[in-house]
């Protein structure tokens, strides 16, 4: 299994404050990968290092795909999405008054382009761009069995339906390295439950390597094959989900003196 992300010396200050520091972190090609850590941990700091909205003070990020190697410290977001990364955010970011299969739609659309001539003219190439765009944006609405909810405002979905809408956006953009931020957050054990399947599903089905920011230990532990902990900015553990889970460290600086979430 070949390396498809690879973090060395990473580090990120804000003045005099250094959110994250020397980090080092691998992915796999295919592999589901936990980032966890307590608030403020610098977890979200590193996605936004990886998408291009801060550059690295220092370190360095490489990414494989489609054979070709890049470094993404110093690219712009778009150019990185371009490239094969997607993500999800923390706060749900959505067009709220725009309609479900409008969003996608829109996130779609960045990667097929058509000519401001043929925006214009309306040319047959256009319309028929359209149609794919419209159809490929329906398929992943009942992927994420949004199907029936494709006219509603994104507004007026349920919060667990807005987490995967988000994760519908992001798969329209057809990464291969997907990151994400707290899919499970504000969701109840049945919506959690469904995502669990639902992240199988869309590694398996896409091809996809995942790297997943979430504070719900049950499904970190049950969902990811390696973990990496932060604290104050630094990796102060990595490893299965049952070495960290027994790491002293880890259980001291966030999982609890018991270790009761586990």
């Amino acid at each position: 299994m070949s390396d498809i992300l690879t973090l060395t010396g990473l580090t990120r200050n804000f003045g005099g404050l250094t959110a994250v520091a020397n980090v080092d972190l691998t992915l796999g090609e295919g592999e589901l990968v936990g980032l966890i850590g307590p608030n403020g941990a610098g977890k979200t700091t590193v996605f936004n290092l990886l998408t291009g909205v801060y550059p690295p003070s220092e370190g360095t990020i490489e990414f494989v795909s489609g054979g070709t190697t890049r470094q993404l410290g110093g690219m712009k977001p778009h150019a990185i999405c371009a490239a094969g990364v997607g993500r999800t955010f923390q706060n749900i970011r959505l067009f709220r008054n725009l309609s479900v299969l409008d969003n996608v739609m829109i996130a779609l659309q960045q990667g097929l382009r058509y000519g401001l001539l043929a925006s214009f003219l309306h040319t047959p190439g256009q319309h028929r761009l359209e149609r794919q765009i419209r159809a490929e944006s329906h398929e992943l609405l009942e992927i994420m069995k949004l199907e029936a909810k494709a006219d509603e405002l994104a507004q007026n979905l349920s919060y667990g339906e807005q987490r995967r809408l988000e994760i519908a956006r992001a798969m329209a953009t057809r990464p291969t390295l997907l990151l994400l931020d707290e899919p499970a957050a504000g969701m109840n054990p049945a919506e959690t439950a469904q995502l669990t399947e639902l992240i199988f599903w869309l590694r398996r089905n896409f091809n996809l390597t995942i790297l997943l920011i979430e504070h719900d230990m049950s499904l970190v532990m049950s969902i990811c094959e390696r973990i990496y902990v932060l604290d104050h900015g630094l990796v102060i553990a990595s490893g299965t989900p049952d070495e960290v889970r027994s790491d002293p460290r880890v259980i001291e600086a966030y999982l609890g003196e018991e270790g009761d979430d586990v």
